[in-house]
Protein backbone atom coordinates (compact mmCIF):
# COMPACT_ATOMS: atom_id res chain seq x y z
CA UNK A 1 0.00 0.00 0.00
CA UNK A 2 1.14 4.01 -0.64
CA UNK A 3 2.08 5.62 2.06
CA UNK A 4 -0.25 8.83 1.47
CA UNK A 5 -2.80 5.95 1.26
CA UNK A 6 -2.32 4.76 4.84
CA UNK A 7 -2.00 7.66 6.56
CA UNK A 8 -5.11 8.56 5.14
CA UNK A 9 -7.04 5.39 5.64
CA UNK A 10 -5.24 4.86 9.54
CA UNK A 11 -6.25 8.29 9.75
CA UNK A 12 -3.02 9.71 11.33
CA UNK A 13 -3.43 12.40 8.36
CA UNK A 14 -7.09 13.20 7.25
CA UNK A 15 -6.24 13.53 3.59
CA UNK A 16 -4.34 12.27 1.32
CA UNK A 17 -3.51 15.44 -0.20
CA UNK A 18 -2.15 16.84 3.06
CA UNK A 19 -0.07 13.36 3.08
CA UNK A 20 1.54 13.53 -0.12
CA UNK A 21 2.46 17.64 0.73
CA UNK A 22 3.85 16.39 4.61
CA UNK A 23 6.07 13.52 2.80
CA UNK A 24 7.31 16.12 0.28
CA UNK A 25 8.53 18.55 2.80
CA UNK A 26 10.91 15.59 4.18
CA UNK A 27 8.62 15.10 7.22
CA UNK A 28 8.15 11.83 7.10
CA UNK A 29 10.17 8.32 7.49
CA UNK A 30 10.36 5.08 6.56
CA UNK A 31 12.16 2.78 8.57
CA UNK A 32 14.86 5.63 9.31
CA UNK A 33 14.82 6.76 5.59
CA UNK A 34 12.93 9.85 4.08
CA UNK A 35 9.69 8.43 2.28
CA UNK A 36 7.85 9.94 -0.55
CA UNK A 37 3.73 10.17 -0.58
CA UNK A 38 4.23 6.94 -3.34
CA UNK A 39 6.32 4.97 -0.91
CA UNK A 40 5.34 0.88 0.32
CA UNK A 41 4.37 0.74 3.34
CA UNK A 42 4.22 -3.18 4.90
CA UNK A 43 3.34 -5.03 8.48
CA UNK A 44 6.22 -4.11 10.79
CA UNK A 45 7.44 -0.71 9.05
CA UNK A 46 8.09 2.01 11.15
CA UNK A 47 7.25 5.15 10.77
CA UNK A 48 8.03 8.74 12.07
CA UNK A 49 5.60 11.49 11.49
CA UNK A 50 6.67 15.22 11.92
CA UNK A 51 3.78 17.50 12.84
CA UNK A 52 4.85 20.95 13.72
CA UNK A 53 6.83 20.52 17.23
CA UNK A 54 5.75 17.01 17.95
CA UNK A 55 7.14 13.96 16.66
CA UNK A 56 5.51 10.93 16.52
CA UNK A 57 6.76 7.08 15.63
CA UNK A 58 4.53 4.20 14.93
CA UNK A 59 4.93 0.67 13.68
CA UNK A 60 2.07 -0.67 11.20
CA UNK A 61 0.08 -3.31 12.37
CA UNK A 62 -2.70 -4.06 9.58
CA UNK A 63 -3.29 -2.59 6.24
CA UNK A 64 -6.61 -2.13 5.09
CA UNK A 65 -8.35 -0.70 1.87
CA UNK A 66 -10.98 0.95 3.80
CA UNK A 67 -11.66 1.33 7.76
CA UNK A 68 -14.16 2.50 10.10
CA UNK A 69 -13.15 5.51 12.86
CA UNK A 70 -13.30 3.19 15.19
CA UNK A 71 -11.27 0.31 13.28
CA UNK A 72 -8.21 3.16 12.33
CA UNK A 73 -6.35 3.11 15.52
CA UNK A 74 -5.93 -0.82 14.96
CA UNK A 75 -3.63 -0.12 12.29
CA UNK A 76 -0.82 1.11 13.80
CA UNK A 77 1.03 1.24 17.13
CA UNK A 78 2.64 4.50 18.98
CA UNK A 79 6.27 3.36 20.05
CA UNK A 80 6.90 7.29 20.95
CA UNK A 81 5.86 11.11 21.05
CA UNK A 82 7.81 13.57 21.98
CA UNK A 83 8.05 17.53 21.89
CA UNK A 84 10.53 19.17 19.70
CA UNK A 85 11.09 21.85 21.60
CA UNK A 86 13.34 25.12 20.48
CA UNK A 87 16.72 24.35 22.55
CA UNK A 88 18.74 27.83 21.73
CA UNK A 89 19.41 29.80 24.43
CA UNK A 90 20.17 33.84 24.03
Amino acid sequence: MRLDKFLKVSRLIKRRTVAKEVSEAGRIELNGREAKASSTVKVGDELTIQFGQRLMTVRIEKLMETTKKDEAAGMYTILKEESRKNETEW
